[in-house]
């Protein structure tokens, strides 16, 4: 799969180019402004029109889509330093086609559709860095869809935990310790399964030992890594 170490390194080029020159920009661009956004509260919906651009300065926000059978899809969990919006100049395709949600509280940069045109146009290597991680995003997106039609679930579940262990995870007594509270729901989303399958595969590994977890908290044991069904390679 597309390693993420590459989306690590825009990631954080992305949030450092923005932590340097916020304060700057906002004297320039009237329509920049920074908000704070509640636990499950959405940044904008599925089907709303004429977004703002967002660049997540804290927590994680979760980018869904509901399929007209009323089903959810988790496409990708964002963190600190991505860039979320869309830059089309015909107002039928600004129609957002995810809904963004925050997971825990959530704190962002909001900056108007005309003034972000503008702010690319202005810092060529910041347009270069902002399209990149847009980019590299999609490949990901692509990939997980891939792997849902491809993989069998529990496949699906291991290379989820892993990603998501190397994303939001730190050291703990046993292993890697998820930053990130999910629900079995939540996972299922993410995998594209139901909560039931995806209950069975949990169980299943914290039986055989490969990890620990609660109603708030997922730990990836570190022998999960020396065994044969945490081995992506």
């Amino acid at each position: 799969m597309p390693s993420n170490r590459c989306s690590d390194t825009l990631t954080q080029s992305l949030n450092s180019v923005f932590e340097q020159n916020l304060d700057e920009w906002k004297k320039i661009y009237a329509d920049i402004r920074e908000v704070e956004i509640p636990d499950k509260h959405f940044l904008y919906r599925q089907g709303d029109r004429d977004t703002d651009f967002f660049w997540i300065r804290k927590g994680i926000v979760k980018l869904s889509y509901l399929t007209k059978q009323g089903s959810e899809l988790t496409l990708a969990l964002l963190r600190q330093g991505d860039i979320i919006g869309r830059l089309q100049h015909d107002a039928d395709e600004l129609m957002a086609e995810e809904s963004a949600q925050a997971l825990g509280d959530v704190t962002c940069c909001c900056i108007g559709r005309k003034d972000f045109r503008q702010l690319i146009i202005d810092r060529p290597n910041l347009s270069l860095l902002v399209f990149e991680s847009i980019y590299a995003r999609q490949r990901r997106i692509e990939h997980k869809l891939r792997m849902i039609l491809t993989q069998p679930v529990e496949q699906r579940v291991v290379a989820t935990l892993l990603d998501l262990a190397q994303l939001f995870s730190t050291r703990c007594t046993h292993g890697f310790s998820l930053e990130i509270f999910l629900t079995q729901q939540e996972l299922a989303d993410l995998v594209g399964a139901s909560r039931s399958v995806v209950s069975t595969i949990m169980n299943d590994f914290r039986n055989r030992g490969l990890l620990d977890y609660t109603r708030e908290q997922i730990c990836i044991n570190d022998s999960a890594f020396a065994s044969d069904t945490f081995d992506r390679d």
